[in-house]
């Protein structure tokens, strides 16, 4: 009995650092989900190391980053048991790089890092040669916008992505105010939010130069209002603010009274909007 037990121990002395490797490796290969104060919303690897697109990546399975390329930009090596953060759609894949190695990809997004990013946090990396940007919750491969001519510097997006486990990436202004749908429009073209409901539901204004953050597909545009003023649609459909939001990352417009949604990457004016359990709306 006593060897019988020795024999047990030993196995389990062996065993549970190998359980504990695992473990670690599993959480080692997760991605996570960092709000930036001036970005939104932003892909890292577990450490915290922001990722990174290559606007120059534009065919599915293919890194345009070799030799030089690769070590300023340190592609992310693709794990057994990765995994995207509760509330991230998409998927998470592989590549085969020409050295052999095999790179993670984000609904066929080749990731990488930046060398020059010391700490977890750093994005010094976003908008490098107007062609290197961070990766949104949401994000797809290609086709992206032309970069600005050489010397010109990257324009600020008009619109970021805010994210939420419960919500999942959703679209907000340049300074982080969530912008919501209305399910009344239904026609191109035209706003059914007028009068009371323009004063608590504010329509976002389009402005001249109006640009998505890389990766976020879609497109921006404006309709002329009954007063007169312009107001940003995204894909069709129109944009508005809610009275009651005081603070970036405020989602208390979500699914007010049924009709009332936040308005999330790749939507479309008609597409059934994403429901959740509302956030409770402070006391006016």
């Amino acid at each position: 009995m006593r060897l019988l037990l020795t024999l047990i121990m030993t196995a389990l002395t062996f065993a549970l650092p190998l359980a504990g490797h695992d473990v670690a490796a599993q959480a080692n290969s997760a991605l996570a989900v960092k709000q930036d104060p001036k970005y939104g919303a932003i892909l890292t690897n577990a450490e915290g190391k922001t990722l990174y697109l290559f606007t120059k990546d534009t065919t599915a399975g293919q890194s345009a980053c070799t030799d030089q390329c690769a070590t300023n930009w340190p592609p992310l090596a693709a794990t057994d048991g990765m995994t995207l953060p509760a509330g991230v759609p998409g998927k998470l894949g592989a590549i085969d790089r020409t050295d052999g190695s095999k790179q993670a990809t984000y609904n066929d997004i080749p990731l990488y890092t930046f060398a020059q990013d010391d700490e977890a946090g750093d994005v010094y990396g976003e908008g490098a040669g107007s062609v290197w940007f961070v990766v949104h919750p949401g994000a797809a491969l290609g086709p992206y916008p032309a970069a600005p001519g050489e010397g010109t510097p990257v324009p600020a997006s008009t619109l970021s992505i805010g994210f939420k486990a419960k919500l999942g990436p959703y679209l907000t202004d340049d300074k982080g105010k969530t912008v919501y749908l209305f399910e009344k429009d239904t026609e191109a073209g035209k706003s059914a939010c007028s009068g009371d409901c323009a004063a608590m539901w504010p329509p976002v204004p389009a402005g001249e130069t109006m640009t998505l953050p890389a990766g976020i597909q879609g497109t921006l545009g404006a309709i002329t209002r009954d007063d007169g003023s312009k107001q940003l649609t995204y894909n069709d459909i129109p944009l508005y603010y809610y009275a009651k939001d005081d603070e970036a990352g405020d989602t208390y417009g979500q699914e007010v009274g049924d009709v009332w949604y936040v308005a999330t990457p790749g939507l479309h004016l008609g597409d059934e909007p994403h429901e959740s359990e509302a956030e409770a709306t402070p006391a006016s």
